[in-house]
């Protein structure tokens, strides 16, 4: 596993004081509950700001499902802080209502009962809406409700510098979009070991699978699961698309991942064809016909992404300016913390996606996505079975004789980046994964159902009592009187903001919607 090129590679950069400036940015999914255990009916609470426009606080498919994001940090430390910080300021505001602290959803009364996002009447906010109509349409409201953690991850401009020295090589666009593909080509190939060490979403509330054909188990009258399962929310009852599935995204190089999208974005689909671009009523119900509406509609384990806040589509934004960072999309949330996530699995993911940077990394073909997409399913439904085997090149392999050589090497980097900052803490992060891979009950899946087991409680309950510890937890450490004043100014900012946009749309939806769903792509 450590091959030669990686070893040199590792001794260059050591010592380099821009491994301690990594770029970090968290974007948390929630669901608010209401005090009966169901998805709150209130809209999105006007304390917060307008989910439009704020910065840090907006909402993801439901008008009940918040989405809090952080800033770019160079630190850990500091983005956590921001995350917590933002946590903090809506228990402040939230009125005898929860945060839903696991992936899996809450209980749930049907289709009708889970309220669309809304962005008010901008041509902008209205597309917003199209879209999640779309969703709701494709693949149902449940699917929508369930939420996750994405984790954007990049490399400062000097660290480019020194790497592209290291390579012999002028630091460029080019350079920098064939670095991160092959990150991302190494990172789909051991998606799998992250749905082992990170997946919590082994059981789910029965309300979920009302209607639905399944092959999980009752736990208890409440509660389904799989005995080994991992990450339900990565498998087929998760937020995972089967229409998706039978197209082959290609990373090995910038103009093939936006040929592979563009088929994606662009040929109709003929079931979506047959909804129809319109409701009976003549409105508006998706955004196009074909198997993507938009770009985020990709549900891929890790996304190359442009420049933020940039005005050209994504697609067209990649093309023009190159990939910015990588956003991680595989992460569940974790119910055991407050903030869905702690420093350990992000001193881990660092020291992992910097070693996803400098491994060699073979290009992609449709057998090796395959081969992926088998081992991932595989560990989502078995991953702590035992005898489980996954294959690896064609070849069959046992969990930890794949998975054990791959955090020797990604230990080599952390210990690379403790260097920098003189701490043990990336060290720490791997070798509490390698407890894991030797010892699966040690993993948040197995730990969620020995605490269901232990508390004698379905998953809603056991799920329930741990979001009503961290609100007790947050509200202990109340903000600063300044800091609180920060979070209101943004949500007073945010609504002045909405308002302008509102009232100074001049073209009609139609015009918008067709100058942007426009992709002409250069060769």
């Amino acid at each position: 596993m450590l091959e030669q090129k990686f070893l040199q590679l590792v001794a260059g950069l050591r010592g380099h004081p821009s491994l301690g400036q990594l770029n970090h940015g968290l974007e948390k999914e929630a669901l608010r509950i209401d005090r009966h255990g169901y998805l709150s009916k209130k809209p999105h609470p006007e304390a917060l700001g307008s989910s439009l426009t704020h910065p840090s606080i907006t909402t993801d498919f439901s008008e009940a499902q918040l989405e809090l994001v952080t800033g770019v940090h160079s630190s850990i430390e500091s983005c956590m802080q921001e995350m917590e910080e933002i946590h903090r300021f809506v228990y402040d505001v939230l009125d005898n209502e929860l945060l839903w602290p696991s992936s899996m959803p809450c209980m749930l009364r049907g289709e009708k009962s889970i309220p669309l996002a809304d962005y008010g009447n901008s041509n902008v906010g209205r597309f917003k809406r199209v879209y999640r109509q779309g969703l709701a349409l494709r693949y149902g409201k449940y699917m929508q409700t369930i939420s996750g953690m994405h984790y954007n991850f990049s490399l400062p401009d000097a660290l480019w510098a020194h790497y592209a020295k290291l390579q012999g090589v002028e630091d460029s666009i080019e350079f920098r979009n064939q670095s991160y593909l092959g990150l991302i080509r190494n990172f789909r190939r051991y998606t799998w070991l992250l749905v082992y060490l990170f997946g919590t979403s082994p059981a789910v509330c029965g309300s979920f699978l009302a209607g639905r054909a399944h092959e999980l188990e009752p736990f208890d009258g409440e509660s389904y699961y799989l005995p080994y399962a991992t990450s339900l929310r990565m498998g087929s009852l998760g937020y995972q698309s089967t229409v998706q599935g039978r197209y082959y995204l290609s990373y090995n190089t910038l103009l093939d991942y936006r040929k592979s999208m563009l088929l994606l974005l662009s040929k109709p689909y003929p079931p979506y064809e047959e909804l129809g671009l319109h409701s009976s009523s003549g409105e508006y119900q998706q955004l196009s016909l074909s198997p993507l509406q938009i770009e985020a509609e990709s549900y891929t384990p890790i996304r190359p992404k442009p420049k933020a806040k940039c005005l050209l589509r994504p697609l067209l934004a990649l093309e023009k300016h190159g990939i910015e960072y990588v956003e991680v999309r595989c992460l569940d949330l974790n119910p055991f913390f407050s903030t869905g996530i702690d420093r350990t699995t992000l001193y881990f993911l660092d020291a992992f996606l910097l070693f996803s940077l400098l491994s060699p990394s073979p290009k992609d073909s449709r057998e090796h996505w395959e081969e992926d997409q088998r081992n991932q399913t595989t560990v989502v439904e078995r991953g702590r079975d035992p005898n489980l085997e996954l294959i690896v090149d064609g070849k069959r392999c046992s969990v930890v004789h794949f998975g054990r050589p791959l955090l020797d090497s990604v230990s080599q980097v952390a210990g690379l980046l403790d260097e920098v900052d003189d701490r043990n803490k990336h060290k720490e992060a791997v070798a509490s994964q390698l407890e894991k891979l030797e010892d699966p009950s040690k993993t948040p899946s197995a730990l969620l159902l020995q605490q269901m087991a232990a508390w004698e409680k379905s998953y809603y309950r056991t799920i329930e009592t741990l979001s009503k510890q961290h609100r007790d937890d947050l509200l202990s450490q109340p903000l600063t009187e300044t800091r609180r004043q920060h979070y209101r100014e943004l949500a007073n900012q945010s609504h002045r903001e909405q308002l302008e946009l509102d009232s100074t749309s001049t073209s009609s939806f139609e015009h918008y919607l067709k100058d942007y769903m426009q992709l002409e792509l250069s060769e």
